[in-house]
């Protein structure tokens, strides 16, 4: 199958019916399938030929959608990039994906990748084609689209999606289009050019639903559209539930259309759920937990378990997902209780058999999971080996600090020391962190430098980076 196919199906049933809210523009299905088509036609013209790779470096819109779809129709691929990035950052990705002569971009981004790629990116021009190539024929293992990860540690990397596991995972996700039924309606907040995102928008198209687009995320405008388009569903990353939680306009704003938050690619501490459930009685909260590597969620909490107190818990397996937690040096399965590297196999990731995914996680005798941090989070203080996760839930736990984030910055006698950067709602002295510390951890595991900061730096899908953390203690 093409990826396109099951977005061609819903064009065919609900063509009428509104695909995307984007500001003030309402774009319907039919719009939808005739952008494609032009977008198709105009690739190809351009010389882009099956197997291609396409940079694309422009934010939700039917633009970007188009592209995506486009070149699933004629047997390439688009690769989504940030619209944050530097033409430097642009150039590495591109070259790292393998990106042909071709680029599609927005105005807000045309400068900077015609100065990293040396050739002016298609913008407006994009729907100049009349022609509409038909769907080229694909095997299930040619790549339909490339993806980034998110580069929080270090550079990110492509991750090529085949047809035939990324159009099984939208057709997984999205139920048959009913023209006598209304649409949900969602709202697509987190960035286009991560999984979380871009999934998001195929499976609400291959479902005849409705996106509501947010380009860049901000509270108090997030309370607004959900008010005004009567919102159903979201996705967000725990970073943007704090801040619409503690928005001046929360109280204020109508939420009872919301029926569901979907929320996950971040760590969520366990006070801020509990404050989200009991301040949105009415919302079904789900915890969902997996990475590019394996299309999203491979794990989840549901909406019982939340009210049940299992707050801070990434749940369990998904149907037809298959995990392990391994003991990194050895390979061996651990007991529960223990953390470990969390092992999946499922038909949705991008490598057949076990994908070692680098994230730590233990799980309780009940069965369920909870992260533990990156693998390569890890601080070596002299062979001691240290779980940021568990430094900085002690440090969050102090009445003056309101958010905190643990990492390891360079050392010559130990190899690495373990650093803080705190978020403080009160003045305090690290002093006084580290006595605090003390009380409640071994010695080693005791932050040794510490940064104040206004807010922790946060990638745009709301992780923390360390990469910055520790380009900015290094500074100082």
């Amino acid at each position: 199958m093409n990826l396109i196919d099951p977005i061609d199906e819903a064009v065919a049933v609900v063509g009428e019916r509104t695909a995307f809210v984007d500001g003030d523009a309402r774009i319907t299905f039919r719009e939808v399938g005739e952008a494609v088509a032009r977008a198709a036609g105009t690739l190809s013209a351009r010389g882009v030929a099956p197997g291609d790779r396409v940079a694309l470096v422009e934010g939700a819109g039917l633009r970007a959608v188009a592209t995506v779809l486009g070149c699933a129709r004629i047997g390439a691929a688009a690769a989504p990039m940030s619209t944050r990035l530097t033409s430097g950052e642009i150039t590495a990705l591109v070259a790292a994906a393998n990106c042909c002569g071709v680029a599609v971009a927005g105005e807000e981004t045309a400068a900077t990748v015609e100065k990293a790629l040396g050739f002016s990116p298609i913008g407006d021009q994009l729907f100049g084609s009349s022609a509409a190539p038909a769907s080229a024929r694909v095997d299930d293992d040619d790549v339909a689209l490339v993806l980034f990860t998110s580069g929080t540690t270090g550079t990110p990397k492509p991750i090529p999606l085949t047809h035939g596991v990324l159009g099984r995972r939208v057709r997984g996700f999205a139920a048959t289009p009913n023209p006598a039924a209304p649409p949900a309606v969602s709202i697509v907040c987190v960035p286009f050019h991560h999984v979380a995102g871009l999934v998001g928008v195929l499976v609400g198209l291959a479902g005849g639903n409705t996106a509501v687009v947010q380009r860049r995320f901000d509270a108090g405008e997030w309370l607004r559209l959900v008010q005004e388009h009567r919102v159903q569903r979201a996705f967000l990353v725990p970073a943007m539930l704090r801040r619409i939680l503690t928005d001046d306009g929360f109280a204020r704003t109508d939420l009872s259309s919301l029926q569901m938050i979907t929320y996950g690619a971040a760590p969520a501490a366990a006070d801020l759920i509990d404050r989200a459930v009991a301040a949105l009685p009415h919302v079904a909260f789900i915890n969902v937990f997996g990475q590019t590597e394996t299309l999203g969620a491979v794990t989840a909490l549901g909406p019982d378990d939340h009210r049940a107190g299992r707050a801070g818990s990434v749940g369990k397996p998904m149907p037809g997902v298959e995990v392990r937690i391994v003991d990194p040096a050895t390979g061996d399965d651990v007991e529960d209780g223990k953390v470990g590297e969390f092992w999946v196999m499922a038909t949705h990731t991008v490598t057949p058999g076990w994908l070692r995914t680098g994230d730590l996680v233990r799980r309780d005798a009940d069965g369920y999971l909870y992260a533990a941090g990156r693998l390569s989070d890890v601080i070596n203080r002299g062979g001691e080996k240290i779980d940021p996760a568990e430094v900085e839930a002690v440090l969050r736990a102090h009445p003056a600090v309101v958010d905190a984030a643990v990492f390891g910055v360079p050392d010559a006698e130990l190899g690495e020391r373990i650093a803080a950067a705190i978020v403080a709602r009160a003045a305090t002295e690290p002093a006084a962190l580290q006595i605090w510390c003390r009380e409640q951890l071994a010695t080693y595991k005791v932050p040794e430098r510490f940064a104040f900061l206004d807010e922790l730096p946060l990638t745009e899908l709301g992780k923390v980076s360390r990469r910055a953390l520790r380009a900015l203690v290094e500074q100082e």
